[in-house]
């Protein structure tokens, strides 16, 4: 509020978290609020069925951070700590990460060779369905969920911080 005059600076409302003024308009607050969902899904569609359909686990990952971006980008960043943020993000793509490395580690104990494919060893051709590919759709996933994460929080990172030269150096600085 500005004290001389009475009226509101939406600027500074805005920058200092005040909810009702952060993101976009209503009109594309509903239209985000309706389309979400349905965006995740298809990523998420993408990741499963990758090895039937065109797409798999890096395309799906892209589809459905786009989703997480929306909503930053719609209601402000606010809203988005509060679904998944930073730590969370973090913890997926460790998680991403891992389940890639313990699919390959399985296939050497199955196997004897790194990323065996122990799926179609033990379960035999399914064609056309969703092992029928044997260890890749397991890979997608763990790639969808690895990219999803990680451009998310890129994406995040690069939102909440600037770059300031103070003196001879840059340093980053998280935005107010």
């Amino acid at each position: 509020m500005d004290k001389k005059n009475g009226s509101r600076n939406l600027q500074d409302e805005t920058r200092y978290g005040n909810p009702e003024i952060n993101g976009m308009s209503e009109i594309v607050k509903n239209v985000c609020i309706w389309v979400e969902g349905f965006i995740f899904l298809f990523g998420c569609y993408i990741v499963l069925f990758g090895h039937l359909t065109p797409g798999g686990g890096f395309a799906g990952g892209v589809i459905a951070a786009g989703s997480f971006i929306l909503i930053t980008l719609a209601f402000g960043r606010g809203r988005i700590e509060k679904i998944i943020g930073r730590r969370k993000s973090s913890i997926l793509d460790s998680l991403g990460a891992l389940m890639f490395l313990f699919i390959g580690w399985a296939g050497i104990y199955t196997g004897g060779v790194f990323f065996s494919n122990f799926i179609q060893k033990k379960f035999g051709s399914m064609p056309f369905r969703f092992l029928s590919a044997g260890n890749i759709p397991l890979i997608n996933i763990a790639i969808g969920i690895k990219v999803m994460s990680a451009i998310f929080l890129v994406f995040f990172v690069l939102s909440i911080t600037r770059v300031v030269l103070r003196g001879d150096k840059l340093e980053m600085v998280r935005k107010k």
